[in-house]
């Protein structure tokens, strides 16, 4: 992850968002210095935002102590920081204190009404997910449309797990790349610089160290929160299948989310679908928290 590595979560953030800016399009003009790097240079960027470049270089090295709302939103406005950047970046300047630090929970399961909710949708696709890609539960559609998560070890029942181990899902997935991009952005999103969390920072590791691609996404520190739009969906049955996608954030679970696939009506996809389901009526074993029982958050 080269030189990112070495600085803090605030100055590996905004160095990862002024390198993205092409100075051109910033309004500057052409630098009469070979630039090494890419992007905006400190400097340019204190120019840009309207602060000193000795602050803004203490701000990127963690020296800097409350920062006013002003400089904030300079400083977002240069960098053309989206609402989830901007929330992160003040997460990260300012972290809020918590009465009592701890960290996540390493295990997180399902609460038997969200389970027995996802197994209702059926026959439409749902899968209940925790903060670290954990797949929680899942019904027999899911298992269908995309992938056995009951044959899978507890460990492994991980979507970036999956995404980045298993080659399958280069075939399962046509945009891949795309769909790997935001589950890593995802993982960036949730985590807290100022927060351990044992278990997130292991899968990190891990995939860090088994995928190329993965440990470059991280390096990247995009942020993305799961929320709607269309997939595409490779099956060997029917092809591939453009559908759907929403994301519900789940209340009081420590950050899960459930994902639910459907079809445009009347459409060739919602056909593919129709005929899937119909194929895979028998009966699937659906998920158990990692012990085998139900638990209450």
């Amino acid at each position: 992850m080269g030189g990112m590595a070495s600085a803090g979560p605030l100055g590996q953030f905004l160095r990862s968002r002024r390198e993205r800016i092409d100075p051109e399009s910033a309004g500057l003009p052409p630098s009469p210095i070979p630039r090494r790097g890419r992007g905006l240079r400190r400097e340019e960027v204190a120019t840009l935002a309207g602060v000193s470049v000795d602050y803004y270089a203490r701000l990127e090295q963690g020296r800097i102590g409350n920062v006013s709302d002003q400089v904030l939103t300079a400083i977002e406005d240069t960098l053309r920081l989206d609402p989830l950047e901007r929330e992160h970046l003040r997460g990260l300047v300012n972290p809020v204190p918590v009465r009592a630090p701890r960290s996540r929970p390493a295990k997180t399961g399902a609460r038997l009404g969200l389970r027995t909710l996802v197994e209702a949708m059926d026959p439409v696709p749902a899968i209940l997910q925790g903060p670290r890609m954990e797949v929680l539960a899942w019904n027999r559609a899911a298992t269908v449309l995309l992938a056995d998560f009951g044959a899978m070890a507890p460990a492994d029942r991980n979507i970036a797990r999956w995404l980045f181990l298993d080659p399958v899902t280069r075939t399962r997935y046509p945009d891949w790349e795309e769909v790997a991009t935001s589950t890593v952005a995802a993982l960036r999103a949730n985590h807290n610089p100022h927060r351990p969390d044992g278990p997130l920072e292991k899968l990190v590791g891990e995939l860090s160290v088994a995928s190329e691609e993965f440990a470059r996404y991280w390096a990247d520190y995009r942020l993305f929160k799961h929320g709607h739009g269309k997939k595409r969906i490779f099956h060997p049955t029917v092809g591939v299948l453009a559908l759907n996608y929403e994301t519900l954030q789940i209340a009081d679970s420590g950050g899960q989310f459930l994902s639910a696939y459907t079809a445009d009506a009347g459409s060739p996809s919602a056909e593919k679908l129709g005929i899937l389901m119909s194929w895979g009526r028998e009966p699937i074993e659906t998920a158990k928290t990692d012990d085998g029982e139900y638990r209450t958050e």
